[in-house]
């Protein structure tokens, strides 16, 4: 059963938007600007730029995922398809719902984006809360930092996921059709998919696009106990103790409970993505538009506080206990997307502008077994409109940039017994402009933003306005030798989102009882980042060092009280010190059997602390990755492994974790050459080894999946 949707309010006015906005550019080849794509071989490496930069890798932490990497780390949820790079991971709540974690900062402080406009989804305001992203259609994902992030919205401060999708086509397919597939089974999820991605050149000037995909997983596999060495010894005492006092069966439920192993139930999951648009490229003028669906239901795991619960006889006779039940998540998403534009022409201070705008109607159901819990209705619209600057000057002295408007609005509604949110509504205005200056080998980059915030609790009428400024300054050198050295500033403000300021009830699903504050300040941040790229030859070298010094950061924390047998976790509020340290290198060691063999090896450290002294919850700790890449034409091989450091600096209430290492192998055949078919067999952690990500919610109950043998099939014509 599902919620109703259709509350009309946002999307007339997004439409008025669009009217008002207009169309969008596309260059002489009917394809939109400043998206590049360059080729290793005839694997396509997709880069997209901030508006009016030329040149992605002036932006000292961005990463760019191209497609043979995501075929590899496809997965149905974001986070899971960037969890290997450096300073990344994930919060790994659940199977169905993991979103990227950046340098150690989540929800509000990472956008995830779509073509630079946010999911439009709830999942940046709890950790159980899927992302409506189908990798399926993503040609690739920029994982972004530096002064350009300003570009999509203070709340990324810790930086941004964007997602290149071609729901709207980018450009005409070279042949007048393009098709993607995949179909994949696994052994630890029990894994389903099958998928298919189809575009069209309709006429020169008209491409259609469509897609599909059905994936299922069930409960997935684990190498030993669900449960942490700590939870178990707690759980194996209590039932000794009620074994002491002749409860033999609440006893045997403890135990069972305690020693749950080789999977984890209620894990399971069933996602169906449907979509559909289209792409106009006139002289000059471009215009497209896509309707998408979203579909997916999950399990998610609990550990204490709803079931057991005592009946009115209170303690003795007449007490009874409440079956558990199984708590799932049934989420769908109806998504509407325009990207538009004109050629402004080369004669003036402008050459183009571009608008991008999106839609969604999102519902959110808990489900109690096969009773429905709490619903959560999400409707909202974002959109931005850019001038880009023609450029300036020529040769290595130039200047050009962007200046834009961007709007959100949402209105969040959560019904039910355990609506642990009072509905709100927040509306958001922004300009910004971006501006890059090169003078023979020194770049400048600055970016400036101005937001008004208005978050609205409607239950109670209390309004909270808030006006941020952020700034950021880059600079860099380019040494002959092919070495970039460079240094970011900036300044950014952050408006607290409307859960951490409305939140006050319980959360089933995350199994707390959430509590906010409606007297919290911005939060605000200094941060430094230093850095070299290094190209030598075929080696790529990145290393970066930086820090953020907030003030009145704003955290989620255990308080060590209960409430309706959850425990509670309030949003809390003081200054935060950040420190980190990302490497990257791959360098090629030898020609070997009509290949290139290559090392890439990857690393990162965090370090925040409050400024009571105490550890910022959930932080990663240090973690190091190194594999060996064997490529030629038809055969890729790679082996690797992951290793990750103990977590023992942990907050309040919180358990440290155990460190742990993960062998993974990897061999893809193309037995056609270029990439129209692709075989993917992989091994991961194929020795079985026992993990869990001190990030994650869920971690002392969900650990990371066993050994996994996984089978896929992608073609690409």
């Amino acid at each position: 059963m599902r919620a109703p949707i259709a509350k009309p309010t946002l999307f007339s006015a997004s439409l008025l938007a669009l009217a008002i906005a207009g169309p969008a550019l596309a260059d002489e080849q009917g394809s939109v600007p400043h998206r590049h794509s360059g080729n290793e071989g005839d694997r396509p490496v997709i880069v997209v730029s901030a508006g009016g930069i030329e040149r992605l890798d002036l932006l000292a932490g961005a990463t760019v995922v191209p497609a043979e990497v995501l075929e590899r780390n496809f997965s149905g949820q974001i986070g899971e398809v960037l969890a290997k790079l450096p300073g990344v991971t994930a919060t790994g709540f659940t199977p169905g719902a993991s979103r990227p974690i950046l340098r150690g900062f989540d929800g509000e402080r990472v956008r995830v984006l779509v073509d630079g406009i946010g999911t439009i989804d709830a999942s940046n305001t709890s950790a159980d809360h899927a992302v409506t992203i189908d990798p399926l259609t993503a040609d690739g994902i920029e994982v972004l930092r530096g002064p350009a992030v300003l570009l999509y919205g203070s709340s990324a401060i810790g930086g941004a996921v964007n997602v290149i999708d071609r729901r709207i086509p980018h450009s005409r397919p070279e042949n007048g059709v393009r098709f993607d597939g995949i179909a994949a089974l696994d052994t630890a999820y029990d894994l389903r998919t099958v998928g298919g991605s189809l575009d069209v050149a309709v006429t020169n000037e008209l491409v259609w696009h469509a897609h599909g995909r059905f994936q299922e997983t069930d409960d997935f596999s684990i190498p030993g106990f669900a449960l942490s060495d700590e939870l178990r010894a707690d759980l194996l005492g209590d039932a000794a103790e009620e074994e002491e006092e002749g409860e033999f069966e609440e006893a045997e439920e403890l135990r069972e409970a305690a020693n749950q192993s080789g999977f984890v139930p209620s894990t399971a999951t069933e996602t169906t993505s449907l979509g559909t648009g289209f792409a106009w490229f006139g002289q000059g003028v471009n215009f497209g538009a896509s309707v998408g669906y979203y579909d997916t239901l999950y399990g998610v795991p609990t550990f204490g506080g709803h079931g057991h619960e005592e009946g009115e006889g209170g303690e003795g006779e007449g007490e009874e206990e409440e079956e558990e039940e199984v708590i799932s998540i049934d989420l769908e998403q109806i998504r509407f997307d325009v990207r538009a534009g004109v050629s402004l022409g080369d004669g003036g201070f402008f050459s183009d502008l571009t608008t991008r705008w999106g839609y969604s109607d999102y519902t959110h159901t808990e489900l109690e077994g096969d009773e429905i819990g709490t619903v959560f209705d999400v409707e909202g619209v974002e959109g931005r409109v850019e001038l880009i600057q023609n450029e300036q000057g020529s040769g290595d002295d130039v200047w050009n940039g962007s200046f834009g408007l961007q709007f959100y609005s949402r209105d969040f509604e959560a019904i039910g017994a355990e609506a642990f949110v009072d509905p709100n509504e927040t509306t958001q205005f922004a300009l910004f402009t971006l501006q890059e200056v090169r003078r023979g080998p020194f770049e400048v980059e600055a970016a400036a933003r101005y937001e008004l915030t208005e978050a609205t609790n409607v239950a109670t009428g209390v309004e909270r306005d808030f006006d941020t400024v952020s700034g950021a300054l880059g600079l860099s050198y380019t040494f002959e030798e092919g070495i970039r050295a460079g240094l970011n500033l900036s300044r950014a403000e952050r408006a607290p989102g409307a859960e951490e300021l409305y939140a006050g009830g319980p959360h089933l699903a995350t199994s707390q009882f959430e509590i906010g504050d409606p007297d919290l300040n911005s939060e605000s941040a200094l941060g430094a980042e230093a850095y070299i790229n290094a190209s030598l030859g075929a080696t790529q070298l990145r290393v970066a060092v930086y820090g953020n010094w907030f003030d009145d950061f704003i955290y989620l924390q255990e308080t060590g009280d209960e409430e309706d047998d959850l425990p509670v976790f309030a949003f809390l509020q003081q200054d935060a010190d950040w420190f980190g340290i990302e490497a990257e290198m791959t360098t090629p060691i030898a020609q070997a059997a009509g290949g290139t063999l290559s090392a890439d090896l990857r690393g990162s450290y965090i370090r925040a602390e409050l400024d009571d002294g105490s550890a910022v919850p959930r932080i990663p700790p240090l973690s190091l990755l190194g594999a060996l890449d064997w490529q030629s034409n038809n055969f890729d091989l790679r082996g690797e492994v992951e290793w990750f450091d103990a977590q023992e600096r942990v907050a309040s209430f919180e358990a440290p974790t155990d460190g742990f290492t993960h062998v993974n192998l990897s061999a893809a055949w193309r037995p056609l050459g270029n990439q129209v078919v692709t075989l993917l067999v992989q091994a991961d952690n194929i020795f079985d080894a026992e993990g869990r990500r001190h990030s994650s919610f869920t971690k002392e109950f969900v650990p990371l999946a066993g050994r996994n043998f996984k089978f896929t099939v992608r073609s690409r014509i």
